[in-house]
């Protein structure tokens, strides 16, 4: 089956430098998607998007080429529930990859097994309104409480000025809760502004609460620029991200976010992306935390690190 691609869509680079930062040992990418193949692994009719096709093998070759050794693989909304890429992604990558799934009420328990089997560890919930169709908030629920016993978490996906009205049904989950992207926050804003200082409140005052500080190039204002003949890219993100690692070191997570769908502007390069790190997690005691000890901990917990 062949899909025509939404048009404007940007394809991923597909020529990354080699990353200045040397990522710890046993890094993990914990926010990645897979596309398709489209052939394969058909789009879902209910998509807001069509993609370029992004594949598992792909999604490999980068993860060695920046230094990763493990990867999270989310669930893309262009294939609504449909997990069967993102599992089959998982099953390849000889046990270096766990998954976040997308489900409805009507999953079955046997399907729930079957995706843990899998590697699968959290399920996403999507509330940015121009990406997915509303979901009734019990029926959200409904999967929070039959997850939650399968020790799985929840992912959320939102923006930051919808933060107020989801606030008493994100509290409500009986899981931990991973926020994509700092919940979107507005950079054009302080960072010390009251619309960042409810998410720091939303996470000091709920300790399941874990958020991954990625997705520079979809928050910044200057973008990728360079100053003096320095890469100087999203440097207006650095705040916000550097503010969450140092306060809640122990619940935060990195991932490239590749291939990046819907972004309008500019496709970034991911080994510049991974140059990032360091502006935000300026130790190696921080960096160890953000990319290896936290989603370890997470996805992995079965296996003792030191």
């Amino acid at each position: 089956m062949e899909f025509q691609k939404t048009a404007g869509w940007i394809d991923w680079y597909t020529g990354p430098a080699k990353p200045k930062f040397k990522l710890p040992a046993g890094a993990v990418d914990a926010h990645c998607h897979v596309f398709g193949p489209g052939a394969e692994f058909p789009f879902a009719p209910e998509r807001k998007y069509t993609p370029c096709d992004a594949s598992k093998k792909q999604l490999f070759a980068l993860r060695d080429h920046l230094g990763f050794e493990r990867n999270v693989v989310v669930q893309a909304t262009c294939h609504g529930s449909d997990n069967s890429a993102m599992v089959d992604a998982l099953k390849a990558s000889n046990g270096k990859a766990r998954g976040v799934a997308t489900v409805k009420r009507n999953v079955s328990d046997a399907q729930l097994q079957e995706m843990h089997a899998a590697g699968v560890r959290g399920v996403r919930f999507n509330f940015v309104k121009r990406l997915v169709d509303f979901t009734p908030k019990d029926e959200l629920m409904e999967i929070a409480t039959r997850i939650s016993k399968l020790g799985w978490h929840v992912v959320i996906y939102f923006e930051a000025v919808d933060l107020p009205e989801l606030w008493d049904f994100f509290t409500g989950l009986p899981t931990t809760i991973v926020v994509d992207h700092m919940g979107r926050p507005d950079v054009a804003l302080p960072v010390d502004g009251p619309q960042f200082e409810l998410f720091v409140k939303f996470m000091c005052e709920y300790p399941n609460v874990w958020s991954k500080v990625s997705c520079p190039e979809r928050l910044s204002v200057t973008g990728p620029k360079a100053l003096n003949g320095e890469q100087a890219a999203y440097k207006d993100v650095d705040p916000f991200a550097k503010r969450i690692v140092e306060t809640f070191p122990d619940r935060v997570l990195w991932g490239t976010d590749w291939p990046h769908p819907n972004l309008k502007d500019h496709m970034p390069d991911d080994g510049l992306l991974v140059d990032f790190i360091p502006h935000i997690a300026p130790t190696a005691e921080l960096q160890k935390k953000l990319l290896v000890d936290n989603p370890m901990r997470l996805y992995w917990p079965e296996k003792k690190r030191a």
